[in-house]
This record gives structure tokens, sequence and C-alpha cells, in this order.
């Protein structure tokens, strides 16, 4: 029988731990073919959590308990995390809140996603079906909307809905091969990194829709001000598209300005279309090698001389479409309105057609990568 982890950090739960065991221990002895065991991580909570669990434990054999230092959301599912898997040999590892921000009643859904072959399922507030509190404040409201939207952006990954949300379904080899690269993120920046990573795995992701309830009891423990500021930062340090963005600027200038020196100062009639050839293989030579080495380190293609080279000259055979389809345009528009403003066309045709096709391109063909584990 397979083995998931329920894993529930709490910090002052003491109002509602014990009907959240109670209710999660309900609903997963009726799931078929998965054996449960809810591994509580208190952070020394002073309101008497951890004593309540003690006693819950003489009732639930599958209820495990783990004492730690105040270190924050990140630190204590790390802690979960490592027992989960070395101690108790999870196959499924669940993120889950105590406060009944999170219904147990959906788990079973998520099992169903997992055994219909979901590496990463994630319960979503703004998949349809899916709601936020009605009496959550306007600036609580847009923190939250206004950080996924950063997120899916900066990502480019917009299919995927809810980036911060704490309820999710997790096979135990993605956990495996993110624990380090997880492990000294903090509070709800460590949700980013986790889900960040699986995708980099390419580990299937899938959602289901959640309607998350507030707090009833106690407060809650989100710096609004903070969120926005850690994720912003987190987005910008870490985003392989805001990466090839600036890899991708650079190329342009290097584009921009061969093609004027041939254009406007080599000889004046040079043919555009040639300098716009001439100049982005340039381009492209200088982009292929910042990207592999930097936007796409994590995947990176060619680690021996002749695999570069090889690796490059796909590259080029990849990114011939782009070539033309520069060429094709500008030559068109020099056609149709004239060689004068022959930069304008450079930079639309650049900022709107080629980068955001190349970026996808070369996603999918060049660093399109692979698992890096293998399932359980």
């Amino acid at each position: 029988m397979k083995k998931a982890v329920i894993i529930i950090p709490t910090y002052n739960e003491a109002y509602d731990i014990e009907k959240i065991l109670e209710s999660v221990f309900s609903i997963t002895s009726k799931i078929n073919n998965w054996q449960f065991t809810v591994l509580v991580i208190d952070s020394t909570s002073p309101d008497g959590t951890s004593q309540i669990v003690e006693g819950l434990k003489k009732k639930h054999k599958n209820l495990v308990l783990i004492k730690t230092k105040k270190e924050g959301l990140g630190k204590a599912y790390m802690t979960g995390f490592t027992y989960a898997l070395e101690k108790l040999e999870a196959d499924l590892l669940f993120e889950m809140d105590a406060d009944f921000s999170h219904d147990p009643s959906v788990l079973p859904e998520f099992v169903r996603k997992i055994d219909e072959g979901a590496d990463f399922v994630i319960g979503s507030r703004y998949r349809k079906g899916g709601s936020i509190p009605a009496d959550w404040g306007m600036n609580r409201k847009i923190y939250s909307v206004l950080g996924n939207l950063i997120i899916r952006l900066g990502f480019m990954k917009l299919k995927i809905s809810d980036w911060t949300s704490g309820y999710r379904a997790i096979r135990s080899w993605v956990i495996k091969s993110s624990l380090s690269y997880i492990q000294n993120s903090t509070g709800y920046v460590f949700q980013v990194a986790l889900l960040e990573k699986a995708v980099k795995l390419h580990a299937r992701v899938e959602e289901i829709p959640i309607n998350f309830v507030d707090r009833k009891y106690g407060v809650s423990k989100l710096n609004s001000g903070q969120y926005i500021k850690n994720t912003l930062l987190y987005v910008l340090t870490h985003s392989s598209f805001i990466k090839y963005v600036l890899v991708g600027g650079s190329g342009f200038i290097i584009d921009f300005g061969l093609s004027y020196l041939m254009i406007e100062r080599v000889h004046t009639q040079f043919p555009v279309w040639l300098a716009t050839i001439m100049s982005a293989e340039v381009a492209i030579i200088w982009n292929f090698i910042w990207n592999n080495y930097w936007t796409f380190s994590h995947k990176k293609v060619g680690h021996k001389s002749h695999e570069f080279l090889t690796s490059l000259g796909k590259f080029n055979i990849v990114a011939l479409g782009s070539i033309l389809i520069q060429a094709g345009l500008i030559e068109l528009c020099v056609r149709s309105f004239g060689r004068s403003f022959w930069y304008i066309y450079k930079i639309a045709i650049l900022g709107f057609i080629i980068i955001p096709y190349s970026y996808v391109l070369y996603n999918r063909v060049i660093w399109k990568g692979g698992r890096q584990e293998e399932k359980n």
C-alpha cells in the first residue's frame, strides 16, 4: 500500500488542531490504496497546541508530532519533508494548514489527480470553482492577486493560476529532487521556490479548485507588504524569462548597433535585409552563449566542446526562423512605408514578435530539459 503523509505546521493552533485532525483522519480513512499519516510540526506554541496533539496520539496511531523552534513556515516544512521521506518512507506528501483555511473534504480529489498521473497538485483559489474570502479587505485581495500575477508573468507559466497556495499534494521524487534548492527559502517564498523547482524538473503540475476560508480564530501570520517584496525579489532573481529578456536586450543592442553601422555608416546603399541577417547572426551567437550558461543554466546543453558546437549549430538552425521572419517583415515594412524608419520597424519586430517567439521555441527545442528524477 502506498504511503501518504499530510504535513501540518502549527503555531498557536490550540483552538482548531483537534477538530482539523479528527476531520482529516475521518476523510482519509475512506481513501482506498493509500495509508495516511499526519505529521504535525509545532513551532513551540505557547498555547498548548503540542500537548493537545500528544493526547490525540493515543487515539490515532498514525499521528506524529515533531516540536521545533519557531523558525518560519519554510523551515517547518523542510523538517516535515525530511522526516516524512527518511522515517515514514512517504510516496506522497501533502502541505496543509491547521486552521480550516484548507477544507479537508478536498483531500480525495488531490489523491484522484495523483492516481491519474499528476506529480504536483495545487489547491487553487483562482481556478474556476475556487475562491478567496469575500470579506477580505481590498488591500489583501490586491496583494494576493498581484503576487500571483507577478509570479505567473515572471516565470511565463500562465497555466498555473495559484503559485502561493499552501494546500498541495506532491510526489516524493519531486521533494527529494528539490530539498537542496529550497532549503534556504523562507516564509511564503518557500511555496514559490518549491513549485518553480518542480516546473524545472518537468513535473506534471495540475490544479483543483478550492474555496479558501479565512481563519475564524487566532491571527493571520501573513505580512502582506513583506510578502509582495519578497515575492518580487525572488522572481527577479530566479526567473529564466527575465534573464532571457535581459540577455535579449543586450543582444538587441548588438543587433541594432551592427545594423546601424552597416546601413548608416559603412554604405548608405547597403541592403537593409542583408545587414539584418548579418547583425542578427552575431546577436544569436551572443545570446546562445549567455542563455546557455546563465538563463537556462539549470538545463544547459553542450558540456563538452564538440557538444557545444553541435548545440550551437542546432541553435542556429532553429534561430534561422527568427532571422527570416525578422528580415522578411522588415523588408515588407521598407517596401510599404519607406526606408527612413527602418529602426522603428526593427524595434517593433524584435520586441513584439522575435523575443516572445524565440523564448517559447528555445524552451521547447534547445533547452527543453527533462525529468531529473524518475517517479516512484
